[in-house]
């Protein structure tokens, strides 16, 4: 059995230009609007809209798309609540689910 964690990723959907819909382990879920990442060069292949809407969770409960650009949980946390790190992080401090 697997613990899950406020800020894991339970399920994710690409959505109009560089946004995702994102549900975390903790039912908080919203659009989370990765445009400021789109310019990046790490982040070039979303100019290929069938790669950005490849996204997917990983084993690692990290946002992944292809084999080798994710975003992990806590960012994408952040990213939607705009909550401070240390919140976020004192969120994590017990599983919320064990599956």
């Amino acid at each position: 059995m697997e613990e899950l964690y406020a800020t894991d990723p339970i399920n994710v959907e690409p959505r109009d230009g560089f946004s995702i819909w994102i549900e975390f382990a903790d039912g908080t879920n919203g659009v989370v609007d990765l445009s400021f990442l789109a310019s990046s060069p790490a982040f070039a292949g979303w100019k290929d809209r069938a790669y950005f809407e490849s996204v997917r969770i990983n084993e690692y409960h990290d946002v992944q798309w292809g084999d080798d650009l994710g975003r992990c949980g806590y960012a994408l946390y952040i990213d939607l609540t705009g909550l401070p790190w240390q919140e976020v992080v004192a969120r994590n401090a017990k599983p919320v689910a064990i599956v």
